[in-house]
């Protein structure tokens, strides 16, 4: 009996979508549904704020209208269960490109995308930030795949940026995986046109050249159709030049190896250096690049370890390929065959059985994130779901002043309050984000921010410094449980 040579395929692709099966909505999955909702009523992205009360009327020009009205539709017909699958799907679409530029045997490869699932897992959110995800190992593929003899795929990438920018703001990945095959590409022409400098002192680009050029292009032209046009080209440089998102927001700080959820990005780093210092391969310059410039931006940031998981496999398993058939071959083991192998009916049964045993696992699982009871429970034990309920049922007068954490549900469950804040930082800045800074940690000036605003209704951790001198300064608790707490003035 042959087993299928696609069953390896097959189990390692099921087991990244059982790992990835999990709740996926987050504190900032909220506002993306928000804004999902109001471009599917209004039929357009929007280009000002709409939803809070200190940047309202003010331009909003947020890439991810193309994502965010179908994360709202699935959510809207399938609840948060639908989104689970959503944000699983894509993990699993995004690693099912990279499988492709793997070298050496199945179970090699297997090992090595499987590590890098975990490695990602840290960053695995229904939000539209997986559409980024999905684009850049497209982008890897379709560039991998050429980077010897060129290939026609790479027309497509003005297309997929086309998508990509109107998806997510993350669209600068595609920019930056292209600037590191085309510097590839520049390396070979240079070295050609030395080898044959005595020859001809002219310098002609490749054809290969040429159309990576003209690529690149093309997909700058392709960055500017968007509904807010050219001026998205500064959007990165705008994102990451607001001073409050390395100093106070968690995924945009350098990770914490201390959490067992970050190590295995530290286990992959570990493992290619000592891969990388064995192996006889010599290291191309894309690889290099992918390696040290995905490597520092997710020392820089956490959220960035996620791209670092699609680069790494293609380059460890490069090396590593030739590097385990050395050592079998001095060592004298026999490497698993990466081809149908034939084995015993006996032996059949068993991975099928062992196959039927994998399937339920994640059937089991999905009916573990798929219902809304399920997913109600953690939203109770994460947001203030009971104090909003309160909100609504007694319609104590507003501004509201509310917690950054909360805003994007804020957004979503209470539309009938603006917020002060939420998880929107390209739209507050450091201004905002700063003034709300000051309130809740009760600093000199808090009661003066509080009262330009006009706030009347602050809903808030109870651990907020702000909170114990509330009662002191003429606040009324309205409100409160474990999780949250509400005052009036």
């Amino acid at each position: 009996v042959l087993m299928p040579d696609s069953a390896p395929d097959f189990i390692t692709f099921l087991a990244i979508f059982a790992m990835a099966m999990r709740i996926s909505v987050d504190s900032d999955t909220w506002w993306h549904l928000r804004a999902g909702q109001w471009v599917v009523e209004n039929h357009a992205a929007p280009q000002q704020d709409y939803f809070s009360y200190t940047r309202l009327g003010e331009s909003w020009q947020y890439p991810g209208w193309l994502s965010q009205a179908p994360m709202y539709w699935i959510f809207s017909h399938f609840g948060p269960g639908g989104l689970n699958l959503w944000t699983a799907l894509l993990v699993t679409l995004a690693f099912a490109f990279i499988w492709p530029t793997l070298e050496g045997g199945v179970f090699l490869r297997a090992f090595v995308l499987i590590l890098a699932a975990a490695v990602s897992g840290v960053y695995w959110a229904a939000r539209p930030y997986l559409m980024t995800f999905v684009y850049a190992a497209l982008f890897l593929w379709i560039l991998e795949s050429g980077r010897e003899t060129g290939s026609r795929r790479i027309w497509w990438l003005p297309v997929i940026m086309l998508l990509w920018v109107n998806s997510h703001g993350g669209f600068a990945v595609g920019l930056i995986i292209w600037g590191v095959y085309a510097v590839g590409r520049s390396k070979v022409e240079g070295l050609r046109f030395l080898e044959n400098k005595r020859e001809s002192s002219t310098f002609n680009l490749q054809p290969s050249t040429w159309q990576m050029l003209v690529v690149g292009l093309a997909m700058l032209v392709a960055v500017c159709l968007n509904p807010s046009g050219p001026v998205m080209l500064l959007y990165p440089i705008k994102t990451v030049s607001i001073g409050v998102l390395q100093d106070f927001i968690q995924e945009w700080q350098s990770p914490n190896f201390h959490e067992l959820r970050v190590q295995p990005f530290l286990w992959m780093v570990l493992i290619l250096l000592g891969v990388l210092g064995a192996s006889k391969r010599r290291m191309t310059l894309e690889s290099f690049l992918l390696l040290a410039g995905f490597g520092y931006l997710s020392f820089m940031a956490g959220r960035n370890i996620a791209l670092f998981a699609l680069v790494a496999p293609m380059v460890l398993t490069r090396h590593a390929a030739p590097l385990l058939e050395e050592l079998s071959q001095r060592w004298g083991f026999r490497l698993p065959a990466s081809s149908p192998v034939r084995v015993s009916r006996g032996q059949s049964i068993l991975n099928w059985i062992l196959l039927g045993v994998l399937l339920l696992a994640v059937g089991v699982k999905s009916s573990l994130v798929i219902p809304r009871s399920e997913n109600d429970k953690l939203f109770h034990e994460t947001l203030p779901v009971a104090a909003v309920e309160f909100i609504q049922s007694q319609q104590p007068p507003g501004r509201l002043f509310n917690s950054y954490n909360w805003g994007g549900y804020l957004l979503w469950a209470l539309p009938e309050y603006p917020v002060f804040v939420d998880g929107r930082t390209d739209l507050y800045g450091d201004e905002i984000i700063e003034q709300w800074i000051q309130v809740v940690q009760a600093d000199d000036g808090w009661q003066a921010e509080l009262n330009k605003w006009g706030v009347n209704l602050i809903l808030l951790e109870p651990s907020r410094p702000v909170v114990r001198q509330l009662a002191s300064d003429g606040w009324q608790l309205l409100y409160e449980d474990d999780l949250a707490v509400v005052y009036g003035r």
